[in-house]
């Protein structure tokens, strides 16, 4: 079974602000998009337990016309505070690519 960075050309993420992180995985191909898409595995539940949070938190957006799926979470920590890694959030997809399709 492929993983996401096996399949999807690009999986990025960036601040949405200093609170929040926005994780996008976008396909070239409408019928593999389709089929992530329809195993249900790319969702809410998934992306609070690769990041820790409560997957009411996590806004997830299947989109459809764009060939992508955007999950926006809150930080652990603010950008820029005391603790932070990555303070423009860009090295915070890298859990995803990880992430197993049944296809």
């Amino acid at each position: 079974m492929p993983t996401i960075r096996e399949i999807a050309p690009i999986c990025k993420s960036k601040n949405a602000g200093p609170f929040q992180v926005t994780i996008d995985v976008v396909f070239k191909d409408a019928a593999m998009y389709r089929r992530v898409r329809d195993t249900g595995v790319l969702c809410a539940d998934l992306f609070g337990k690769l990041y820790g949070v409560p997957a009411e938190d996590v806004l997830f957006t299947a989109y459809d016309a764009g060939l992508a799926f955007k999950a926006t979470l809150p930080r652990l920590v603010p950008a820029g505070d005391i603790g932070d890694t990555d303070v423009y959030g860009s090295q915070q997809h890298a859990p995803v690519l990880d992430v197993v399709i049944p296809l």
